[in-house]
C-alpha cells in the first residue's frame, strides 16, 4: 500500500521520533527505568495503544516486517486499526508469522514462537508504574525506585501467601530487571513472565497516556518477584508448574 500522502513518513514528524529514540536510548542503558518523553497526540483515543504506537513509529524503516497483535490474535479489533495505520503511512509489509516480522506490537501477549536478535517487541502499557496500587503518590515511588525500597511489593504478595495459599497476582506481575528495577511487564498474563528473561529480542514498552518509556534490553535477566522458599510458579527457574505439570513455556 502506498505512503498517506500529506504526512510523514510512520505520522511522526522526524523530531519527535528523535526525542523517542533518545528516551529509547536512555531505557536500554538502564533496564526497566521509567524514562519520560514527550508524548504526542495520535489518530486514536488513549488506551488504544498510543505509547507503543509512538514507538512503532520510531522505529519503523521501510525495510520492516510489521506483526499487530492483541490478546495473542492478529484479527481483533485493535490489532487490525494499528496494522491498518500504519500500512497507511508507511506503505511497509505486514505479516501475521511471527517468524517474519522484524517489528511486533503486542497488547497482553508474548507470542509463543521464540524471538531473535534481529527482532523488537513493543509493548502498549496502561499503567507503567508497578507499584501503583500500594503507593498512588508519584513523589513517594520514584524514591522507592531510587533506593530500590520494594518491601511492600514483597509484602503484598506475602500477604496473598496467607491469604490463598500462593501468590494469586495473574496478570501484570511484576519483573525485577537485570538485578535492579522493579517493572511492570504490562498485563500479559503471568506465564508469559519467563519468556522475557534473556529474551534475545529488544523489549520496549510504551506507556502513552503516563507518557513513560521502559525497555529490557537483549539477554538480560527479567525476574518474576517470588521467595526463596515459595517459588512463583512460572518463574524463569521452574521448569514446570508444580500441580498440573504443564512447561509454561507451552501454555
Amino acid at each position: 500500500m502506498a505512503n498517506l500522502s500529506g504526512y510523514n513518513f510512520a505520522y511522526l514528524d522526524e523530531q519527535t521520533k528523535r526525542m523517542i529514540r533518545r528516551a529509547i536510548l536512555k531505557a536500554v542503558a538502564i533496564p526497566g527505568y521509567q524514562v519520560p518523553f514527550g508524548g504526542r497526540e495520535m489518530p486514536m483515543p488513549y488506551g488504544w495503544g498510543t505509547g507503543g504506537i509512538q514507538l512503532t513509529a520510531s522505529v519503523i524503516g521501510e525495510s520492516d516486517v510489521l506483526k499487530v497483535i492483541d490478546q495473542g490474535a492478529d484479527d481483533t479489533t485493535n490489532a487490525v486499526s494499528i496494522r491498518n495505520f500504519f500500512k497507511r503511512v508507511t506503505g511497509v509489509n505486514t505479516t501475521e508469522r511471527t517468524d517474519d516480522a522484524t517489528l511486533i506490537q503486542t497488547r497482553h501477549r508474548i507470542p509463543e514462537t521464540p524471538l531473535t536478535e534481529d527482532q523488537i517487541i513493543i509493548f502498549q502499557v496502561p499503567i507503567p508504574e508497578p507499584l501503583r496500587f500500594i503507593e498512588p503518590r508519584e513523589t513517594e515511588t520514584r524514591t522507592m525506585h531510587a533506593l530500590e525500597e520494594y518491601g511492600v511489593m514483597q509484602v503484598k504478595l506475602y500477604e496473598d501467601i496467607a491469604r490463598f495459599g500462593h501468590i494469586a497476582t495473574t496478570y501484570a506481575y511484576p519483573v525485577k530487571v537485570n538485578g535492579r528495577y522493579v517493572m511492570d511487564p504490562s498485563p500479559i498474563p503471568k506465564f508469559d513472565n519467563p519468556k522475557m528473561d534473556m529474551m534475545p529480542a529488544l523489549q520496549l514498552f510504551g506507556a502513552g497516556r503516563e507518557k513513560r518509556i521502559y525497555a529490557v534490553p537483549p539477554f538480560t535477566r527479567g525476574e518474576s518477584l517470588d521467595f526463596d522458599d515459595h517459588r512463583s510458579p512460572f518463574s524463569s527457574g521452574m521448569s514446570h508448574a508444580p500441580i498440573c505439570g504443564i512447561d509454561p513455556q507451552l501454555s
